[in-house]
């Protein structure tokens, strides 16, 4: 499969792109090579490969939940500017 300099423009001008002549060609050239490359991996015997979602065997590594002291209200608010009580005082923003 080859890509023309006509439908390179014309995509192009789907993407709302202006190209130069020279432009086009160079984009029609690279389009092509990549469709070659494609035309490659088609080639491919792929029927004992199972689908992947990762080139990696990854799993989600969760740590274990534990228990532990919760921060108390007066160390929780130290660096507010504006902390009321046991409350952070935030702007009003309804009205």
């Amino acid at each position: 499969m080859s890509i023309s300099a006509d439908e390179v423009k014309h995509i192009a001008g789907l993407s709302r792109l202006s190209l130069a002549d020279e432009e086009a060609e160079t984009f029609r050239s690279q389009l092509n090579s990549i469709l070659g490359y494609v035309e490659q991996l088609g080639k491919l015997d792929t029927a004992d490969i199972g689908p992947t979602s990762h080139v990696l065997p990854l799993k989600n590594v969760m740590r274990e939940d534990r228990v532990g002291d919760s921060l108390q209200v007066e160390e929780a608010l130290k660096n507010s500017p504006d902390g009321t009580g046991k409350f952070y005082r935030v702007p009003k923003i309804i009205e």
